[in-house]
């Protein structure tokens, strides 16, 4: 593709040369590296091989200051000075050539001690040590022993005639000097033809060498191109082309896999970009579920917020309602510890108007009447009683539903407050009876002996009266009692719901979380680009994007 093309230019990196024309190329500057490493090794060579060029001037140098210089090994130099001062006179001519010949000397004896350290042939070192020494041995010696004293002397004949016996032992040893001289020449012509025969086979060797070097060189680098293209599985541009694919999180592209097959990097990679594609394609699922599921949530959360509003509502109205319906339970109990205490005192009158039955017999018959209509209104009492119980026990199921049906405690309350109202009535009607039965009781006062057992009857409903009243107070305390633990059972509801309006906002602003996360989700794995999802954009982003061509 083009970024990549662009991206491989700015990294330097040869995109269009394969890795085994990279492996060609190294062999290649091997075998041009070994093959100048030979040649200018075959020049070196030549140059220093014995008869070489650097080898003749070195043995020229030898043999120019040879040509020059007298070797300190041949007594020749030594011969001269004996010849020259016998020519010389005295003074300091002699002096110098006496110091000479005893410098000749001293060179002599040290090279002739170095030569008997070093390791000669045989027959050279005879002719070298023994040889040519003892004739320059006796020359040193008659030299300064006979010769040097009779010039001195100024014995010219004597001097004359050791040096004649001198110049028989020069020849001596220049013979032996001769000898080796030739016996070196030669020994110098053998080394060298075998110097020549071990650099020609040297050289042959070193070639044999270096072609091997080369063909294992070659070889190896094929080995190695070949490995490496099975451990990559194609070409390392190409590698490098689908990693930046990858990275770019384009996962729709397919790996062709060349070289060393599943076990190779492009085919670790193919199974990575699969991989990678099923974690995508589960993410991006899991990313669209998780969204839905936030969606839901908040839709429940805020029915249930509505319905939590509402049922805050119903029990704001429930509590007012019960408030209202113990006010009037408070109220009837107290109407009928009061209603209780009138009857109490109507049961003391009863019994001391028994002291004066014999005078209102007959008004006791209409109190008698009176009494039998005030056991019909008690009755009714005792009715109300009955189904203000009832209606009681209603208003404390109400109060367990709660919710919507908490508006029965309205119609609840309507029919407690009826029957309150009959229950005053009632007891309105008792009072006049009563009062009236007083009145005629008065007026009766002298028909007490015919009213006695009238009047006993008259105490025992009384006391009838007075129990019952009781009663129907000790029910309006335990309704009262009831309503006040509705009305605290209301309280925590109302307390629970404002808890649960509470844990609603609460999670609603999770599911706000975790929806904006759902969709930092969703954008982030849009990044990646698969199969799928590249086939619904692949005309648009054509254009931009190629697969990357495999190298030939």
């Amino acid at each position: 593709m083009l970024e990549l093309q662009n991206h491989a230019q700015a990294s330097g990196y040869p995109r269009r040369l394969t890795l085994s024309r990279q492996f060609l190329l190294l062999i290649a500057l091997l075998v041009a590296g070994f093959g100048i490493y030979g040649a200018w090794s075959f020049k070196t060579l030549n140059d220093l091989r014995v008869n070489g060029g650097l080898y003749k001037r070195i043995i020229q140098g030898k043999d120019l200051i040879a040509d020059i210089l007298p070797p300190p090994a041949y007594i020749i130099e030594s011969y001269l000075t004996t010849r020259q001062l016998m020519d010389a006179s005295s003074g300091k001519p002699v002096a110098e050539l006496k110091a000479r010949l005893q410098r000749l000397r001293d060179e002599y004896e040290t090279r002739h001690a170095f030569w008997r350290g070093e390791s000669l042939e045989p027959e050279i070192a005879r002719v070298m040590l023994e040889d040519s020494y003892q004739p320059a041995r006796r020359f040193y010696a008659r030299a300064f022993d006979e010769f040097v004293p009779a010039l001195e002397q100024g014995d010219k004949v004597r001097a004359q005639a050791v040096l004649d016996e001198l110049a028989q032992l020069y020849e001596a040893h220049r013979q032996a000097i001769d000898k080796v001289v030739q016996l070196t020449n030669a020994r110098n012509a053998r080394d060298e033809a075998l110097a020549q025969e071990r650099i020609f086979k040297d050289s042959l060797v070193m070639l044999g060498i270096l072609l091997l070097a080369l063909v294992l060189a070659s070889t190896a680098a094929l080995l190695i191109a070949r490995g490496t293209l099975r451990l990559l599985g194609g070409e390392p541009a190409y590698a490098m082309d689908i990693a930046d694919l990858v990275a770019d999180g384009d996962l729709s592209r397919a790996i062709e896999v060349r070289h060393g097959g599943p076990s190779s990097l492009l085919g670790a990679m193919r199974r990575m970009q699969s991989s990678l594609t099923r974690m995508v394609h589960r993410i991006r699922e899991s990313a669209v579920s998780i969204g839905a599921r936030a969606h839901e949530i908040l839709d429940g959360n805020r029915d249930l917020s509505d319905r939590t509003a509402q049922q805050a509502a119903a029990l704001e109205e429930t509590t007012g309602s019960m408030q209202e319906l113990a006010a009037t339970v408070k109220q009837n109990a107290v109407n009928a510890r009061q209603a209780h205490q009138l009857a109490t005192s109507a049961s003391s009158v009863a019994e001391r108007g028994g002291n004066a039955v014999g005078e209102v017999i007959h008004t006791m018959e209409s109190i008698a009447d009176s009494s039998r209509q005030i056991s019909d209104i008690i009755s009714l009492i005792e009715g109300i009683a009955f189904q203000t119980n009832i209606l009681a026990l209603n208003a404390a199921v109400e109060a367990a539903r709660a919710g919507e049906q908490g508006k029965g405690f309205a119609v609840v309350a309507s029919e407690v407050r009826a029957l309150a109202q009959r229950s005053a009535s009632a007891a309105k009607e008792i009072k006049t009876l009563i009062q009236d039965s007083v009145g005629r009781v008065q007026t009766g006062t002298q028909q007490v002996g015919q009213a006695g057992a009238t009047m006993r009857d008259v105490v025992s409903a009384v006391r009838t009266v007075t129990d019952i009243m009781g009663e129907i107070s000790l029910a309006s305390e335990e309704q009262a009692n009831g309503i006040d633990q509705v009305n605290r059972a209301v309280a925590q509801m109302d307390e629970v719901t404002q808890h649960n309006a509470t844990l609603v906002d609460k999670v609603a602003a999770a599911a706000n979380a975790l929806n904006a996360q759902a969709v930092q989700l969703s954008e982030a794995i849009a990044a990646f680009q698969t199969a799928a999802s590249a086939s619904h954009s692949l005309a648009s982003r054509a254009p931009d994007r190629r697969t990357p061509a495999l190298p030939g």
